[in-house]
C-alpha cells in the first residue's frame, strides 16, 4: 500500500524530507530542506542511474552525494505551469545555488517558438537562493505560502 511520509533526510538531517513509498521495492525520497531527491532504486552501479547519467546536465553530475549505503541524492528540478521552476544552477560542486525564476504567459507572437506551451521561463526573474533555501526557492515562484 502506496503512503506519505515525512522522514528525517539521510543526506542533510533535516525533518522536512518528504518520502512516498509507491511499492513494496520503490520508495521515493524529496528533502525540502536541501532540494536533493533518491529514490530505493538509484544506487551506485545501478541501471536506473546509469540512464540518468546519460541525460543529466554536468551540474546535476557534479553534485551527485553518494552514502556508504549507495544510496544517491541528485538536486531536483521542479518546474510547476503557471508558477515557475527550481533547478540547480552553477558552474560546479564548489559554485552553485538554486536559480528560481517565475513563469509568464507566452505571448501570441511566441507561440510558433514555444511550441504549445501557455508559460515560459522569465528569466529576467531569475533569483539565487543557498542550498539550504530549497524552501525559499519555492516560496519564491510561489509554489508555497510565504
Amino acid at each position: 500500500m502506496a503512503y506519505d511520509n515525512l522522514i528525517e533526510c539521510s543526506r542533510c538531517g533535516s525533518d522536512a524530507c518528504y518520502m512516498q513509498e509507491v511499492n513494496q521495492e520503490i520508495k521515493i525520497e524529496l528533502c525540502y530542506g536541501c532540494g536533493f531527491q533518491s529514490n530505493s532504486i538509484m544506487k551506485v552501479d545501478s541501471q536506473f542511474l546509469s540512464e540518468q547519467m546519460e541525460t543529466l546536465p554536468d551540474l546535476y553530475k557534479a553534485l551527485i552525494d553518494e552514502e556508504e549505503s549507495g544510496k544517491v541524492w541528485m538536486p531536483s528540478f521542479h518546474s510547476v505551469d503557471g508558477k515557475g521552476m527550481v533547478f540547480a544552477d552553477g558552474t560546479s560542486r564548489e559554485k552553485w545555488a538554486w536559480g528560481a525564476v517565475k513563469h509568464i504567459e507566452v505571448l501570441e507572437e511566441e507561440k510558433d517558438k514555444y511550441k504549445g506551451a501557455k508559460y515560459r521561463a522569465d528569466m529576467g526573474t531569475l533569483k539565487h537562493f543557498p542550498e539550504r533555501d530549497f524552501i525559499g526557492a519555492l516560496t519564491y515562484i510561489n509554489v508555497l505560502p510565504e
